[in-house]
């Protein structure tokens, strides 16, 4: 998936809980100096599980999985 986008964070509504980092199964995501971002986006298996889990609906994954 090469050449999808990465969900995107909206930084105005994230209140740096954390759960998108500890739910993301690659460890794509990292937080700190106040904010949420990707420290090995190449790594992201866009599997949707943080737009899920995050409380603000700060995570907009732009892409949608479908099942044939």
């Amino acid at each position: 998936m090469a050449n999808t986008a990465l969900p995107e964070i909206n930084k105005d509504l994230c209140t740096l809980c954390g759960t998108c980092v500890s739910v993301c199964p690659e460890d794509a995501l990292a937080v700190g100096d106040g904010e949420v971002f990707y420290i090995r986006p190449e790594h992201c298996a866009y599997c949707t599980a943080c737009e899920e889990v995050c409380p603000e609906n700060a995570i907009t994954c732009g892409f949608q999985i479908t099942w044939k």
